[in-house]
C-alpha cells in the first residue's frame, strides 16, 4: 500500500513539474533562456537557442 501511494505521489509530482517548462523554441522559452546566465546554458540549449530564437 505504501509503495503504491509513493509511486502515485511521484507520478503526480513529476507530471506537475514537467508541465511548467515551456516548449523548446517557443517565445516564452527564448525569453526565459535570455534571462538565464549564459554560463548556465547546456550545449543543447545553445544549439536550440541559435536554431529557434536567432535564425
Amino acid at each position: 500500500m505504501n509503495k503504491l501511494l509513493l509511486l502515485l505521489t511521484f507520478i503526480i509530482s513529476f507530471s506537475l513539474l514537467s508541465a511548467c517548462a515551456p516548449e523548446v523554441g517557443s517565445e516564452k522559452w527564448c525569453k526565459q533562456l535570455k534571462e538565464k546566465s549564459k554560463g548556465d546554458w547546456s550545449a543543447n540549449e545553445v544549439t536550440d537557442f541559435a536554431k529557434h530564437c536567432i535564425f
